[in-house]
C-alpha cells in the first residue's frame, strides 16, 4: 500500500514579531486564540484547519524578500465586503479591491510582515 497525503492539516505564517501578528489577526479578523499552542507560536481556533503565526524556523530569513511569495492563502469570512470595509477603515493596506470571484465576494489585503492574504465569502 502506498501512503498518500489527504490534504492541508495546519497552516502557519512565520513572522518576526509574534505578538504583534497575533494581535493583528485578533483585532482585525476576529480570530480567537486556541487554549493550547506549541512554543514560539500562537494558534487560532479556526475550522476545519488550524491557523497560526509562529516565530521563523531555523534558516528562514524573512528579510530576504516578499514573505510568502508564490503562496496563495485564502481565508473564509461570513461577509468579505464588511471585513474589507473594516480593514480599510483601520488603515490596513488593500491590495485588490472587492470583486465577485469564483468563491463569492473577495479581496486581498497586506497583513502582518507583508503577507498578501485573500478573503472570500458572504
Amino acid at each position: 500500500m502506498t501512503a498518500t497525503v489527504t490534504g492541508p492539516d495546519f497552516l502557519a505564517l512565520q513572522v518576526r514579531d509574534l505578538e504583534a501578528a497575533a494581535v493583528f489577526f485578533e483585532q482585525h479578523l476576529g480570530l480567537v486564540r486556541a487554549p493550547a499552542a506549541p512554543p514560539h507560536a500562537v494558534v487560532f481556533a479556526t475550522q476545519p484547519i488550524p491557523f497560526a503565526v509562529r516565530e521563523p524556523l531555523p534558516g528562514v530569513d524573512l528579510d530576504s524578500g516578499q514573505p510568502g511569495i508564490g503562496v496563495a492563502l485564502w481565508l473564509a469570512a461570513d461577509d468579505a465586503q464588511a471585513l474589507h470595509d473594516q480593514l480599510a477603515a483601520a488603515g490596513v493596506p488593500i491590495l485588490t479591491a472587492p470583486q465577485d470571484g469564483p468563491f463569492g465576494r473577495m479581496f486581498t489585503f497586506r497583513g502582518p510582515e507583508g503577507y498578501a492574504l485573500t478573503v472570500h465569502g458572504g
